[in-house]
């Protein structure tokens, strides 16, 4: 599973800032970690999802990863 500190160690104090001070950016980083919770469950469970739907949550959770990216950048 993948967490957004383990993708950018080198601005895990940003992430943790921005979590409690910035309620969008929070909001993309829950959404971001529940992506890729339900990504991992999806992969090693018997309840296999169609390999469309699966490209479709990685296509999301790739998005949400550029816009948390952009959001550090600025």
């Amino acid at each position: 599973m993948q967490h957004l500190q383990h993708e950018f160690p080198e601005k895990a104090d940003l992430i943790r800032n921005l979590k409690l001070k910035d309620r969008h950016f929070a909001r993309l980083l829950e959404e971001y970690h529940a992506l890729a919770t339900e990504i991992y469950q999806h992969e090693i469970s018997d309840n296999k999802l169609t390999i469309e739907q699966l490209e479709a949550l990685k296509i999301r959770r790739l998005y949400l990863k550029d816009r948390l990216h952009n959001l550090l950048d600025d």
